[in-house]
């Protein structure tokens, strides 16, 4: 998601990574709207935005690709460079917290 800025008459006129105070209205960095923009755009800080808001979801891809290349053994763990691999198990690890911290806060009735 990026926010952007609109003009009068609500053409985009500057992309954001994060909320600002003119521009608090999301778009998805697929919506064809963006795109049109960002090609007739001579502003590179506003593809610079784009890009960095699609990396985060980019990230995440290439994670579940590179642990569906271990799962289907095209690939070992330890065939990945050592940072790689750091990389790789402290995002796991993280994410496994925020799994069980929201586990601990579910809302399920059956718990009490």
């Amino acid at each position: 998601m990026v926010y952007v800025k609109r003009d009068e008459s609500a053409k985009i006129i500057a992309v954001y990574d994060r909320p600002q105070d003119e521009a608090t209205e999301k778009l998805s960095i697929n919506s064809a709207e963006l795109v049109d923009y960002l090609i007739q755009s001579e502003k590179k800080e506003d593809s610079l935005s784009a890009l960095s808001a699609s990396d985060l979801s980019l990230i995440r891809v290439l994670e579940d690709l590179i642990n569906t290349l271990i799962d289907k053994q095209v690939i070992l763990f330890t065939d990945l460079p050592l940072a790689a691999r750091e990389k790789l198990a402290n995002r796991e690890k993280v994410r496994d917290q925020l799994n069980s911290l929201e586990n601990l806060m579910s809302d399920d009735p059956g718990l009490l």
